[in-house]
């Protein structure tokens, strides 16, 4: 086992394999560390804030108590957690100068971060299924959308996840390393990861390819295929403000559907060759800190009864 101030390898006859990584991640422009710094721990503390107030007016609030926000609450939580697994090491990164990360801790850091990249992509899709309920079957929307089919709904997102990036993670850091051991990246992610593996990676990047259009392009399909189905219904009804009242409650949801799923889809299923690593890093910069910052924005300044639930707690809030 050889030890220096930048990498730790173990030698196995003619082959070296990594035991750590250094995470490059803005350190090409050192001028800026500490305002990069100021940015992400601001962005960090509206995305903890704003999920939280959130999660709190939907469990306070009785007007709240619907499947529509039971889901809202889950996405809220979801948001905190996927964000928790990058911003933290990244905050961290910027404050020393050694940013090597363990094997393993690399490998965890991937593993949560496709989990609950994941499960975003299917409570994104579960909310949708409710809206298309909600304006499309209207008289059935109680009797379907009942406590226990939100509950199975959300626990599946949750859960479906987890088994599938399990092998994936071992799949790719089963993978032998060896050469440099710099990831021009500011957290452990796949294309990163992938381009610092030597040997072919034809067979991993086909099962990323794989495993993307199962997660990220099939949800995305039946979102789509909803909100066709929810638009074409909504156009129908006799009354501007039955449209509008409708509008006002999917708005919000497809703004965060088209960032989240849009940055997702050109990261992991654009070709190899099209990869460079100031677009990766920009595209990882928004689908898993800009965009986790703009939905409690974008879900209670353009959702009226979230508007109202807040007036009626904050001042309740500001008092205590």
């Amino acid at each position: 086992i050889l030890h220096s101030e930048h990498m730790t390898v173990t030698m196995y006859g003619n082959h070296t394999t990594l035991m750590d990584f250094i995470l490059l991640g803005f350190s090409d422009v050192p001028d800026l560390q500490e305002f990069l710094f100021g940015v992400f721990l601001i962005i960090y503390v509206i995305i903890l804030m704003g999920n939280s107030l959130i999660i709190i007016i939907t469990q306070i609030d009785p007007s709240l108590r619907t499947p529509m926000y039971f889901f809202l609450g889950n996405f809220s939580s979801l948001e905190i957690c996927y964000v928790s697994v990058t911003v933290p090491r990244l905050l961290t990164d910027l404050c020393r100068q050694s940013r090597s990360i363990s094997f393993l801790a690399c490998a965890t850091q991937m593993y949560f971060f496709l989990v609950f990249g994941a499960t975003e992509c299917f409570i994104l899709t579960a909310m949708a299924y409710d809206r298309y309920v909600a304006i499309c079957n209207p008289l059935l929307y109680p009797l379907i959308m009942n406590s226990r089919l939100c509950i199975q709904l959300a626990a599946g997102c949750w859960i479906t996840g987890i088994p599938v990036h399990i092998g994936f993670t071992y799949l790719i850091f089963s993978q032998p390393f060896c050469g440099s051991n710099q990831l021009n990246h500011f957290f452990c992610d796949i294309p990163p990861i992938l381009k610092l593996a030597c040997g072919d990676t034809f067979t991993i990047e086909i099962l990323v390819y794989t495993v993307a259009v199962l997660v990220v392009t099939i949800p995305f399909m039946l979102i789509l295929g909803s909100y066709v189905k929810i638009i074409s219904t909504i156009l129908k009804l006799p009354s501007a403000a039955g449209r509008a009242k409708a509008f006002s409650t999917c708005s919000s949801h497809l703004v965060v559907v088209a960032l989240f799923f849009g940055s997702g889809i050109i990261s992991y299923l654009r070709p190899k060759s099209s990869h460079s690593t100031g677009m990766d890093k920009f595209l990882s910069l928004f689908y898993s800190i800009v965009t986790p910052m703009f939905n409690p924005i974008i879900y209670c300044l353009r959702n009226k009864d979230v508007l109202v639930a807040l007036k009626k707690f904050l001042p309740k809030w500001i008092v205590i």
